[in-house]
This record gives structure tokens, sequence and C-alpha cells, in this order.
């Protein structure tokens, strides 16, 4: 559905980011999916544990802040992009 066709329907427009993964490649992913959804629509892999939350395996740093990738979404930017590194845990 294009974006006017999802205004005709009384739903706001998807609005999406460009997104600058560790590789060097980037990718265009629609804001609010989740980030491991994205990673791997773009070819990326982001490493996983519990698929919870509460290992710290999946943590990426987007525009230098860190989230748990998987259950944070892929924010809006009023830059229209975000820069992903994957994080280091220095205990794992």
């Amino acid at each position: 559905m294009s974006a006017p066709d999802s205004i005709a329907a009384g739903r706001p427009p998807e609005r999406s980011v460009m997104i600058h993964w560790p590789d060097g490649r980037s990718s265009r992913e629609i804001c609010g999916r989740d980030w491991l959804a994205a990673a791997h629509a773009a070819g990326q892999s982001i490493p996983t544990g519990c698929l919870g939350g509460s290992c710290g395996a999946c943590e990426i740093e987007v525009n230098g802040q860190v989230v748990r990738a998987c259950i944070a979404q892929v924010p809006a930017s009023r830059q229209g992009e975000l820069r992903v590194e994957l994080a280091s845990d220095p205990y794992w």
C-alpha cells in the first residue's frame, strides 16, 4: 500500500529510515519494525541469546545509544538515517 493509499484508509503514511550497517552496506527500513527482522532483511547478522532482552547478547549501538535488538524497534530519525554498530561486551 503506498503512502497516499494509507492516508485514504485513515492510517498515517509509513515512515522509513536509511540504516547504515557495520559492514558498510545500507538499507531502507520502516520505522517500528523490530531490529532482528530489519537486520535479517538486510542480510546482516546480530548475535542473539535469550531473545527476551535479559542476556544482552544482541546489543547494538544505534547512533551511539545501546539497545537490545531482540526487544527494540527501528526508531524514526529526524535526519532520516541511523548508524548501527555491534556492541561488544567484555564479559562474553
